[in-house]
C-alpha cells in the first residue's frame, strides 16, 4: 500500500504470497500502481515484485475492488480511500462481510469521508467516499492495530495533526513502515500522531517472516520431546513476541538470536522439544498474542494442568468466533473446555483423539487443529482447509516436512478441500 502511495519504484523482497497479500497487491495495481513480478518459488508462488507509486493520490478503480478474506486489507484501505476524491466499493467473501466495519466507519466519518456498509455493524460491502478530511483525535475503543492504521493513513490527506490513542498499545508494523518510506510520526505514551501532507518515498524493503505463521511449528516443536528446529528470519517485532514470552512461561525450551534491519526485528529461533505447563493468558498482552490464540489453545490442550485465556473478547469477530470454533474442535478431539465470553479454560494432559475438524473458513483454526492431529490418536480431518492460503501457501508443505523430522510417531492429518463461499459484490 505504502508502495502504490510513493512515487518512484518499490522491490519488496520475502513477500507473502498468500490470499490476503494479494489481495492488497491487486487492490492498489487497480488504483493505479504498476505491479512487475521479479522472483517467484515453485509450489509458494511470488515472493520478490517491484511496485511503482505515482503519488499517494490514486486513480478511481474501473470497478469493486475485492478485498477477499482479509480485514487489514479492507480496514486500512478504508483510510487511504478517505483521501481520495472519488468514491470506492470493496466487497470481501462471506466470512469478511460477517466483520464489523464500524470501528473503522466511526473515525474516518469524523474526519469527513463518507463511509456506508451494510447494517449496523457497517459491514462489507462497503462503499467510501473521500473527502477534504480535517485532523482528529481519536480514542479508540478497542485495541485495534487496524483501526489505528486506518486513521493514521486518513491522517496523511488532513491538513494538521493527527492523533490515535491506544487503550493499550498494538502492534506497531504501519508506524515502523512509515518511518521506512519517510513519514515522521510521534509517538507520546499510548497517542501515536502522524502530520498530514506528507507523502511517502519510494524505497526497497525486505519482509521478515511472519511470526504468526512461525507459531505453528514453535508450539508443534515445544510439545514434541526429543524435536528441535530452527526457525530463520522471524520477524521479532517486540509488539509481535508475546506468543515467545507465553511459551517460555509454559515452560518451553526455546531461545532466539535477533537484528535489526529494514525497519523490523529479526532473527532465527531454535525450539527443543519437552513438557509443557499451563498459565494464564489476559490484560495487556492479549492485543499481542491475539492472532496466535488458536494455536496456544491448542499448546494449553498439551499442557498439563488448567490454562485460563481471558480478556479476548475480539476473538469473537476474526474471520470466525475463534472462541466458540477452538472450544467446538478441542472437544471434538476429547479435551475438557470451558467457554466464557472473553476465552476459555482448557484442561490439558488427555491424550488427544483424532476427529473431523469445522474450520469454518477460517485459516487460523485450520492450521492449529492441522498441528493437533499430530499429536492425536488415529485420523484428524481438516475440512475445508483451502482457507490455509489466505496466510500460509505452503503450510501443507512444511507440515509433511515436520512430521518427517518429527522423532515421535503418528500419521500426518488429513487435508480436506471444500469449496470456498462465494465472494458476494
Amino acid at each position: 500500500m505504502f508502495a502504490g502511495m510513493a512515487s518512484g519504484t518499490t522491490v519488496i523482497e520475502g513477500f507473502l504470497p498468500s490470499e490476503d497479500c494479494l489481495c492488497s497487491v491487486k487492490a492498489m495495481e487497480a488504483m493505479g500502481a504498476v505491479v512487475e513480478p521479479l522472483e517467484e518459488i515453485e509450489g509458494i508462488g511470488l515472493t520478490k515484485l517491484a511496485i511503482t507509486g505515482f503519488g499517494p493520490k490514486l486513480k478511481a478503480p474501473a470497478g469493486p475492488v475485492d478485498c477477499g478474506n482479509s480485514g487489514t486489507t479492507i480496514r486500512l484501505l478504508s483510510g487511504i480511500l478517505a483521501g481520495q476524491d472519488f468514491t470506492t466499493e470493496m466487497f470481501g467473501d462471506a466470512s469478511l462481510s460477517k466483520r464489523p466495519m464500524k470501528r473503522v466507519a466511526d473515525p474516518l466519518r469524523l474526519m469527513g469521508a463518507q463511509v456506508e456498509g451494510q447494517g449496523e455493524k457497517i459491514c462489507a460491502p462497503l462503499k467510501v467516499t473521500g473527502g477534504h478530511l480535517q485532523a482528529i483525535t481519536y480514542t479508540l475503543p478497542m485495541a485495534s492495530a487496524q483501526v489505528k492504521s486506518a486513521v493514521l493513513l486518513a491522517g496523511l490527506f488532513a491538513p494538521g495533526k493527527t492523533t490515535v490513542i491506544e487503550p493499550v498499545a498494538t502492534r506497531n508494523h504501519t508506524e515502523r513502515i512509515m518511518s521506512h518510506f519517510g513519514i515522521k510520526w510521534l509517538r507520546e505514551g499510548n497517542a501515536i500522531s502522524v502530520y498530514g501532507g506528507q507523502s511517502p518515498k519510494a524505497t526497497d524493503i525486505v519482509v521478515p517472516g511472519d511470526i504468526s505463521s512461525a507459531a505453528f511449528w514453535m508450539v508443534a516443536a515445544a510439545a514434541s520431546p526429543g524435536q528441535q528446529i530452527t526457525l530463520k528470519n522471524v520477524g521479532l517485532n517486540p509488539t509481535r513476541t508475546g506468543v515467545i514470552n507465553v511459551l517460555l512461561r509454559m515452560g518451553a525450551h526455546l531461545n532466539h538470536s535477533e537484528s535489526v534491519t529494514e525497519g523490523e526485528p529479526r532473527g532465527n529461533v531454535i525450539v527443543k522439544g519437552g513438557e509443557l505447563n499451563a498459565t494464564v493468558i489476559g490484560g495487556a498482552e492479549i492485543p499481542n498474542v491475539i492472532d496466535e490464540l488458536p494455536i496456544l489453545a491448542v499448546a494449553a490442550a498439551l499442557a498439563r494442568g488448567k490454562t485460563l485465556i481471558k480478556d479476548a473478547h475480539e476473538l469473537r469477530v476474526k474471520e470466525t468466533d475463534r472462541i466458540a470454533a477452538v472450544a467446538e474442535n478441542l472437544r471434538r478431539m476429547g479435551v475438557t473446555v470451558t467457554e466464557f465470553e472473553d476465552g476459555m479454560e482448557i484442561e490439558g494432559g488427555a491424550k488427544l483423539q483424532g476427529a473431523t475438524i469445522s474450520t469454518y473458513h477460517d485459516h487460523r483454526i485450520a492450521m492449529a487443529f492441522a498441528i493437533a492431529g499430530l499429536f492425536a490418536e488415529g485420523e484428524t480431518i481438516i475440512e475445508g482447509s483451502e482457507c490455509i492460503g489466505t496466510s500460509y501457501p505452503g503450510f501443507e508443505h512444511d507440515l509433511a516436512l515436520f512430521q518427517k523430522n518429527d522423532a515421535g510417531e503418528g500419521p500426518i492429518p488429513v487435508i480436506s478441500r471444500a469449496p470456498r463461499p462465494v465472494a458476494k459484490k
